[in-house]
């Protein structure tokens, strides 16, 4: 990326697709569940992303950071003859105004543990870089001083099971209004594997589910987005009494900086 074009899209971004602000406002509702779903508002989380397959098949999330970034969960895998998918809403839909990406470059966080899903993040570099519209522009990171306290009401979206037995997936994307949990609060309910480097929300009628992983959770403040979660151990039995575990955002966010500064 030449310094000419990284300032133009900085400049761009700025001036009319900011992060975190949505050219298209989402509808929330109390706790409208990702199971048993509550359609978005279509081009209401412009970020969001589907991680496909050769064969088109969604298997993952992931948010739009800048023009050329997605970050996503180290657990999901990409590889470079994977796709992303921005703009997109109903995946049986044929007319949407979809941007369809290569990957240039995978990038895992080294101290990712798949046994413990300790730093469970990656960074996808696009072959070419978005184009921002009202249906696709970046979320806002995390600071590493940006918290938000427990019961704060957030938002977690992705095209993730609606059912666990029928293993049912939505052809729009969902979304669902959760709190966060006290990271004391957590640990009680899924014991020492529970880190500092993890934040959990959920456990009040609603949950993330298989196909949610590395999507966003993300929370709003003064008008903005910020992405302070990436979906990590999602409930495989898509239970909504127990909490769903996120990658804290402000834990990784400088690893996530320096990493794009030097690629």
């Amino acid at each position: 990326m030449t310094l000419f074009w990284l300032l133009t899209c900085v400049a761009i971004t700025k001036a009319a697709y900011g992060c975190g602000v949505p050219a298209i406002k989402p509808f929330i509702s109390g706790h409208a569940r990702i199971v048993n779903g509550k359609n978005a508002v279509s081009g209401s989380w412009p970020w969001q992303v589907s991680l496909q397959n050769r064969t088109g098949s969604h298997f993952c999330g992931g948010s739009l950071i800048n023009p050329y970034w997605v970050i996503s969960a180290a657990h999901c895998d990409v590889r470079t003859s994977d796709f992303v998918v921005l703009g997109m809403y109903n995946r049986a839909s044929t007319s949407e105004a979809r941007q369809v990406k290569g990957i240039s470059k995978v990038i895992e966080h080294p101290l990712y543990n798949n046994e413990t899903l300790l730093n469970d993040v990656l960074l996808v570099k696009l072959s070419s870089p978005a184009v921002y519209t009202a249906r696709v522009s970046p979320v806002c990171l995390a600071a590493s001083r940006n918290g938000f306290p427990a019961g704060y009401k957030c938002v977690t979206t992705g095209w993730g099971h609606t059912n666990a037995i029928t293993e049912q997936r939505p052809k729009k994307l969902q979304q669902v209004s959760l709190p966060l949990i006290s990271y004391r609060k957590c640990q009680k309910i899924w014991g020492v594997n529970i880190l500092n480097s993890m934040i959990c929300a959920g456990a009040a009628g609603a949950s993330s589910c298989v196909g949610d992983s590395g999507g966003p959770l993300v929370c709003q403040k003064n008008g903005i987005w910020t992405l302070v979660g990436i979906a990590s151990s999602v409930n495989l039995l898509c239970t909504t009494s127990t909490p769903g575990i996120y990658t804290n955002v402000r834990y990784i966010q400088a690893w996530v900086n320096r990493t794009i500064a030097w690629n």
